[in-house]
């Protein structure tokens, strides 16, 4: 049964499988073009069937039955340039400032689905059903020198959830499903003479876990209040942190190499909306819990506090919205030490965590500037279109020492730094159908 439930999931991925996205961590910054045409606001605000993962107490906004199908196209523009930062420290060193690699990502494109349904069962009893692309990201930096790192990790849900409301209190819950996939691979050219030293893959590696969200929300004279929790889930991809990790153990990064659990963080938020005739005020804060994720915290990722504001302005057939949302980005610099001549392999660890960091999953993205709307074509179907603009960041470490003549341990390594630039564009497109 687990195997086959895989396939399907695989099957709803083939759409676009070929890159991986990053937003508020490795999260997107919300499911469905009206949330997301609203800085991604939704957990004081009801979107219909596809609040269902930002606060399933706010799937009550339906008035019978809504099905919503729909996805996004993604398109990240990701690239890396990886200078010497030190000179003549050994035979072959290079001058600091030469250029070692660089390039951009070959993962600029990817198409995220998503399929929600929610139905008012009873006055005060509704349910639901719904998939979603939820997160993920990657890099594609083959045949580009230096370290040709190729990162792939994308998360999928399925959800129920399941809400009761009475005198403008309603609390939901949505258990959750998510598959998840994760793949790691490296070339390694630790003297920048053009010969691969090292290489790193297992191949996809997948899992299958449980978690939940839970949600609250109370409506009185215009004004809704919302929270919600939701949990951790961890998942295992064998052989992938762990094969991608161990030829750096004797660097002094871990004492072994890391377990191949990687758990998506636990996140708490609260939300507010008011509205005065056509026009909706939403805003959201959340805090990702990265610090304390397996995995994410081996590689020292930051909590992150996202802000999430929104704006619609809806009248009878049509509606507009526009949004910002914001996080800092959660990676931060692990302490590299600048190379030196009495370098000795412990003094790599900071400069190689960053490494992985920068290069493999930047999450490195924190503004995002948002615009949407709704075409009502019938009086049960209508169109949403939501834009997501990402400002460029420039972001640069120290990252991984080289060698020059092909063994760090006699004291003639160089330093080096990478600078990793990001911007993202995005388009969402969904179908809604009340009956």
């Amino acid at each position: 049964m687990k195997k086959t439930i895989k396939l399907a999931v695989v099957a709803a991925l083939a759409l676009g499988a070929t890159s991986a996205f990053a937003t508020n961590g490795d999260h997107l910054i919300g499911l469905g073009a009206k949330a997301r045409g609203m800085g991604g606001t939704g957990i004081g605000m009801g979107h219909g069937a596809e609040s269902a993962l930002a606060n399933p107490a706010m799937i009550t906004s339906v008035k019978s039955t809504k099905v919503s199908f729909g996805g996004t196209i993604f398109m990240p523009k990701v690239s890396y340039e990886m200078k010497a930062t030190d000179t003549a420290m050994g035979p072959g060193a290079m001058p600091a400032g030469t250029v070692m690699a660089d390039g951009d990502s070959a993962s600029d494109m990817n198409m995220i689905p998503e399929v929600s349904i929610a139905s008012k069962v009873t006055d005060n009893f509704y349910a639901g059903v719904g998939m979603w692309g939820t997160a993920g990201m990657g890099v594609d930096y083959r045949g580009l020198g230096g370290m040709e790192m190729v990162t792939n990790l994308q998360l999928m849900q399925f959800g129920v959830p399941l809400a009761y409301k009475v005198s403008g209190f309603s609390v939901g819950i949505t258990p959750i499903l998510q598959y998840g996939a994760l793949d790691i691979n490296y070339k390694y050219d630790s003297d920048a003479d053009g010969a691969t030293d090292s290489t790193s893959g297992e191949g996809v590696a997948q899992d299958l876990a449980f978690g939940y969200t839970l949600g609250a929300a109370y409506e009185m004279s215009g004004l809704t209040l919302g929270l919600v929790y939701k949990s951790p889930i961890e998942m295992d991809y064998k052989g992938q942190l762990s094969t991608a990790t161990a030829p750096f153990v004797g660097f002094g990064i871990f004492p072994a190499a890391m377990s191949d659990k990687l758990e998506q963080p636990a996140e708490i938020g609260v939300g507010a909306s008011y509205v005065m005739d056509e026009h909706t005020i939403a805003i959201d804060y959340k805090q990702i819990k990265w610090s304390s994720a397996k995995g994410y915290k081996e590689f020292n990722w930051d909590d992150q506090d996202v802000v999430a504001i929104g704006y619609e302005y809806a009248t009878k057939g049509w509606a507009l919205r526009a949004g910002y949302n914001y996080a800092s980005q959660p990676i931060k610099d692990a302490g590299a030490i600048q190379a030196n001549s009495s370098m000795t392999p412990t003094d790599y660890a900071g400069n190689a965590l960053n490494t992985f960091n920068l290069l493999g999953f930047p999450a490195t993205v924190e503004s995002h500037i948002t615009l949407g709307g709704t075409y009502d074509i019938s009086e049960t179907t209508s169109l949403d279109v939501a834009y997501v603009y990402a400002p460029e960041t420039s972001t640069t470490l120290e990252t991984m020492a080289y060698d020059t003549d092909g063994n760090p341990a006699n004291g003639t390594s160089g330093g080096s730094e990478t600078t990793v630039k990001q911007s993202q564009n995005s388009v969402s497109v969904q179908i809604n159908y009340a009956f």
